[in-house]
């Protein structure tokens, strides 16, 4: 076991000691954002895809929701300015049951759309109209952005954070990294925001579901496991 697995299972008991029981109230209200831009290729598109379901239904991500008394979650599929595709929508997740029927539907999914660009600021603002229906009002709002570029179609990030409703919303990215190391440093910049927002990078597409666990664990248990990193 490695030392951040050791840290992230003591972790957890720990949460699960202090929370016994669910919550009174919803503790998070997760949107998943999924790049399906024209960088993708199908096997990086499946790659992303069963990384994605694998990490919801892992284990110590299941005892992270168990820990909190559960959450909400929905995932979508994002590339140009008009192409966004529903992979699930608004689900309660509260144990390893409910997480495996999230995690079959995105195995499930098909792919949304080909060729289309990468607009980052039409994804997020459509991340922030589905924050807004979700079905409670969570004590925290994540919305979760996944991709391996930056914006090169319509409005910029800048310009969606100015238009619609991002408040107590906490935008986090996921990079996956290549060659070129701009979209790391485009994500810290221009695409994170709000309350102890954060990017996990996936050093290729074979360590997506790796880093999308690590980064959910994070994003359920919230800004208190930032000093496990």
């Amino acid at each position: 076991m490695t030392k951040w697995a050791c840290c992230t299972s003591g972790l957890i008991l720990a949460l699960t000691a202090l929370f016994p029981q669910p919550a009174a109230a919803c503790s998070l209200s997760l949107v998943l954002a999924m790049d399906g831009s024209s960088s993708v290729d199908h096997l990086e598109h499946d790659l992303q895809l069963n990384g994605l379901a694998d990490a919801l239904s892992d284990p110590e991500v299941v005892a992270a929701i168990e820990a909190v008394g559960g959450i909400w979650v929905m995932s979508f599929e994002w590339s140009g300015q008009r192409q966004h595709f529903l992979q699930f929508a608004w689900q309660y997740l509260e144990d390893a049951e409910s997480a495996e029927k999230a995690a079959n539907a995105l195995r499930k999914a098909r792919r949304g759309f080909i060729g289309f660009p990468t607009a980052i600021g039409y994804a997020l603002s459509y991340a922030s109209i589905q924050m807004s229906r979700a079905p409670e009002n969570c004590t925290r709002k994540v919305i979760d952005v996944a991709g391996d570029g930056i914006n090169n179609d319509g409005y910029p990030p800048s310009s969606a954070y100015k238009a619609f409703d991002f408040e107590g919303v906490t935008v986090n990215g996921l990079v996956i990294a290549g060659e070129d190391a701009s979209p790391i440093q485009y994500y810290r910049q221009h695409v994170i925001s709000g309350p102890g927002a954060f990017i996990e990078i996936a050093e290729d597409y074979d360590d997506y579901a790796r880093a999308m666990k690590r980064k959910l664990i994070r994003e359920i248990i919230g800004n208190g496991y930032a000093s496990a990193e």
